[in-house]
């Protein structure tokens, strides 16, 4: 029989606990080289480096940038997700496909198509002949990330309204108040766990950037990190940069747990569930309407149409022949890390669904660690670890797939969970009491039953390994190309035309696997 086991380690079966101890070792133990390289520097030095008034700036632009992006993302996405949950605008399906279709432009390439489209010669000016001005620095680094990240809390607010008792409302209702009061006082303080783990992830991704904010010249840590390692080569104050990082993000991780913890906001009874008020916007339509069409404009429709503009403007500069090799790069690291990624990721939740306790429990948060460290942390901690412990592996695919597989391997966790807590530990009893080993059982009975599980994941995965910049930049091989190499490099150079294509291409194939993902995410519902 399956028991959800508190014993200790002894219980859990070798074949689920060796992956699982590898997965783990592989994201402790560069952190601990980091930690091993920052200390290696004298006391004197130590107090210069985390003293200099530049650390100081450095922190104030990075709190800067992370809060703005959050503030800016909650005043788009809360009314985005209600207007196509609550209301009677029309075409709600293509709206919420719209409002999640940004996540296929990362935050480099809006970066790209923002500075693509502004100043004398972009596209506004080309073709109706109004000069934006060229945006930069904080603001330009606020709006390049806002748009990109406004979907993931979207998403969340979305799913949370969609879960929401409506007896709360109608009982509010009952007692007299405005729909605007109902809203602030009963429905809001309900979509506070969507709210904090959408936040969460936006933080996240605003500590983890350096594209975005490399484009737009905005010094942040991540930015001073990539600078210092690249141009500078000053190794210990780069792990110290990448320690301020990581400190940060544990901050965050720290904030979050204290304000769900003692949460609670579950229905308080087992009666039918019913369906949702719908409010009609009357003479608030029209804005309704507007203000839609307007963040799918900004969001998609500008930055999309610059990019097309660019790549057919100026046909003669553009080299296309450098296409297949990018994508091929591209997917030879996205394909394996996603399967990678899947594999591990599948002991992982097993262990924490099947086998319970304050192990598997350490274990999923490890994984989640290697998730919310900045990549351009993580990459130079297994630089430095492949430096010392494993020289031949430097700057190898084998690294860099390790690295992405390991960095996504949290992501690559929340489906195959989903999946495993639907499928009957039952099932798998059965196949045991008719003689088969439990390893056997398990592909026989319980595997067959996580496929859209397993699928999910490796579409997530996939879809973030394509659109991923820094990992790749720091432990790619010489000569390497991706998409996203190609797109910083040449928007660096504000060779706008030469990165067309390679911007088309990361597009195009996010978009498609978005678009998957939510129908398959409507069709289990």
């Amino acid at each position: 029989m399956i028991k959800h086991d508190r014993k200790g380690i002894a219980s859990i079966p070798w074949y689920i606990l060796l992956p699982v101890i590898l997965a783990g070792t592989g994201v402790l133990v560069p952190l601990v080289y980091l930690l091993v390289r920052a200390f290696e520097a004298d006391a004197e030095a130590l107090r210069t480096i985390v003293f200099r008034p530049r650390t100081f700036t450095l922190f104030l632009n990075t709190v800067a940038l992370t809060a703005g992006v959050l503030v800016f993302t909650i005043t788009l996405a809360l009314p985005l997700s209600w207007l196509t949950t609550r209301t009677d605008i029309k075409g709600k399906k293509i709206f919420t496909l719209l409002g999640v279709l940004p996540l296929a432009i990362p935050g480099y390439v809006m970066a790209y198509a923002l500075l693509g489209m502004s100043g004398p010669y972009g596209a506004a000016a080309d073709l109706f002949g109004i000069t934006l001005p060229r945006p930069g620095g904080y603001w330009g680094s606020l709006i390049a990330l806002t748009l990109y990240l406004t979907p993931y809390l979207f998403i969340n607010l979305r799913s949370a309204l969609l879960g929401l008792d409506p007896a709360l409302e109608e009982t509010a209702q009952s007692f007299g108040y405005k729909p605007r009061i109902v809203f602030f006082n009963t429905v809001l303080p309900q979509l506070r766990p969507a709210l904090y783990s959408g936040g969460l992830l936006v933080s996240l991704h605003v500590l983890g950037d350096f594209g975005a904010v490399s484009l737009m010249r905005f010094e942040t840590f991540s930015y001073a990190l990539f600078l210092q390692y690249t141009a500078a080569f000053d190794r210990i104050y780069a792990a110290w940069l990448a320690i301020f990082l990581i400190l940060m993000t544990v901050s965050l991780l720290f904030v979050d747990a204290r304000l769900l913890r003692g949460l609670r906001l579950s229905r308080s009874g087992r009666g039918a569930v019913k369906h949702t008020r719908i409010v009609p916007l009357g003479r608030w339509k029209i804005p309704a309407y507007l203000f839609l069409c307007t963040l799918t404009f900004i969001s998609l429709i500008a930055p999309v149409g610059t990019i097309v503009y660019w790549f057919v403007s100026q046909p003669g500069t553009i080299n296309m022949s450098g296409l297949w090799p990018a994508l091929s790069g591209s997917l030879s690291v996205s394909v394996p890390s996603s399967a990678l990624a899947a594999l591990l990721a599948l002991p992982l939740a097993y262990l924490g669904v099947r086998y319970p306790s304050a192990i598997s429990r350490a274990f999923e948060r490890v994984a989640y660690v290697g998730y919310a460290i900045p990549p351009l942390a993580f990459a130079l901690s297994l630089i430095f670890f492949s430096l010392q412990a494993v020289p031949f592996l430097y700057q190898t695919l084998i690294l860099l797939i390790f690295a992405f597989t390991l960095h996504y391997l949290a992501e690559a966790m929340g489906p195959i969970r989903s999946a495993l807590y639907q499928a009957p530990p039952q099932i798998e009893e059965a196949a045991r009491s008719f003689g088969y080993h439990p390893f056997v059982a398990f592909f026989k009975a319980t595997l067959p039953l996580l496929r859209k599980g397993i699928i999910a994941s490796m579409a997530f995965v996939f879809l973030s390994a394509m659109k991923e910049l820094p990992l790749t930049f720091l432990l790619s091989p010489i000569g390497f190309e991706t998409l996203a190499l190609n797109v910083w490099s040449y928007t660096i150079e504000a060779m706008f035309a030469e990165a067309a294509p390679f911007a088309l291409g990361i597009v195009a194939v996010s978009a498609v696997f978005v678009t998957v993902l939510l129908r398959q995410e409507r069709g289990e519902r």
